[in-house]
């Protein structure tokens, strides 16, 4: 799977999942880290300490 807004691709299974817990669970098009950062005005590493967050917490996007 490749980035919808940058064509990056492969996308990682992080990206993947947040791209689900963070847009919606049933999403399609899938974004990297990087355009997420820029969708959400954040940076790359508030995101993966998210994605750490969220597989600590149990929840089966993040596996």
């Amino acid at each position: 799977m490749t980035c919808a807004a940058c064509g990056r691709g492969p996308l990682t299974r992080d990206e993947i999942g947040l791209t689900k817990k963070l847009i919606n669970r049933g999403a399609e098009a899938c974004y990297c880290l990087d355009c997420l950062a820029a969708r959400f005005r954040v940076g790359r590493e508030a995101l993966a300490q998210m994605a750490e967050a969220f597989r600590d917490a149990g929840c089966t996007l993040f596996r």
